[in-house]
């Protein structure tokens, strides 16, 4: 497989994010509602789509607890199958509720659907206090040593630096960019501003192509390799390359995010991917 140019997602790829976004979704729903859903749940959100932003999909998933409480009955599976059915994303997520439980009764959803208290107690609960208050600049209400310390390294020295001796190498992640920088940092891998893309560059997220298309042309790439952790990060190389003609796009999932296993790996090859890796230290030698 040829490239010019790597792009790599973060979490997922190069750090595990099991034990710190993903638990923070499950925990941030549990404190304000006293009710959540399972951690195993969260792929199911990433499966539907439009679910890049992890506080999208927090909200998303507190939207389900409070319509059972209202008399939706449909399993956890149906929801996000009935979102996945409706393009992916919260305003799906939304529109399926909606469409549940009528007018009255999603108007008491979401009389109790405080998105600005799920995202505050997300931040508090990933980032911890110190890093809340430097970050957020607001004082906590809730004590933590911050998740975002529980994330093993995925990616390998070695790997970062047979990639960068070959090719230009960029991020394009889902993070806002502290939070990526925060990784970043933590891997050993520096990748100048213009050659990564965060949630605070592009508010359209993944699958949208622009962010995608936009690191290819500043690095002059004729072929551009992107390595992520879910579907929708190969939906971005799909539509990347429909978007631009010009260059080719190749999408790679890696086994060592929420997708696993020989499930994962067609979930991977049903969404166009030229490739699936074990994980991105395997990509040195998929590219040569």
């Amino acid at each position: 497989m040829n490239a010019d140019a790597v792009v790599l997602d973060v979490d997922g790829v190069l750090v595990d994010v099991e034990d710190s976004y993903r638990r923070a979704i499950v925990e941030s729903i549990e404190r304000v509602y006293d009710r959540t859903i399972r951690k195993e749940d969260v792929q199911r959100f990433k499966d539907a789509g439009g679910f890049n932003n992890d506080w999208a999909l927090t909200y998303a998933a507190a939207l389900y607890v409070l319509a059972t409480a209202e008399g939706y009955d449909r399993s956890i599976a149906a929801y996000t199958g009935a979102i996945a059915g409706r393009g992916g994303g919260l305003d799906a997520a939304e529109d399926v509720v909606t469409d549940a439980l009528g007018a009255n009764a999603t108007e008491r959803v979401r009389e109790r659907w405080d998105q600005e208290r799920l995202r505050d107690v997300f931040q508090q609960l990933y980032l911890g206090t110190d890093l809340y208050r430097a970050i957020e600049e607001g004082d906590p209400d809730i004590e933590s040593d911050g998740f975002v310390h529980d994330e093993p390294v995925i990616v390998d020295r070695e790997t970062i630096e047979a990639l960068r001796e070959r090719y230009d190498v960029g991020v394009l992640t889902g993070r806002p960019a502290e939070e990526a920088s925060i990784a970043l940092e933590r891997v050993g891998l520096d990748v100048p501003a213009g050659h990564r893309f965060t949630m605070d560059d592009w508010e359209a997220g993944k699958p949208d192509p622009h962010a995608l298309v936009t690191l290819a042309e500043r690095f002059d790439a004729d072929a551009v390799a992107f390595v992520g952790d879910t579907v929708d990060d190969v939906r971005t190389a799909v539509n990347a390359a429909d978007e631009d003609p010009s260059r080719e796009y190749r999408g790679l999932g890696v086994l060592t995010g929420g997708l696993t296993g020989e499930a994962g790996r067609a979930k991977y090859e049903d969404a166009g991917a030229a490739a699936v890796l074990d994980s991105v230290n395997g990509l040195p030698d998929r590219l040569e």
